[in-house]
């Protein structure tokens, strides 16, 4: 069964996990690397892009 583009785009575009502790977050993928953005839960700003399966 193919993939969808919509249903790829809403999975896996901009989501990232933070490394610390692994909480799943959706932001520019540009803030991410200027580390403008901190995870939620733990306040650290090391991620990571989200695996695709």
């Amino acid at each position: 069964m193919a993939k969808i583009a919509e249903t790829m785009n809403r999975e896996f575009k901009n989501v990232f996990v933070c490394k610390a502790c692994k909480t799943k977050m959706r932001a520019d993928p540009q803030k991410i690397l200027k580390g403008k953005v901190r995870c939620r839960k733990c306040k650290k700003g090391a991620f990571r892009p989200i695996k695709r399966k």
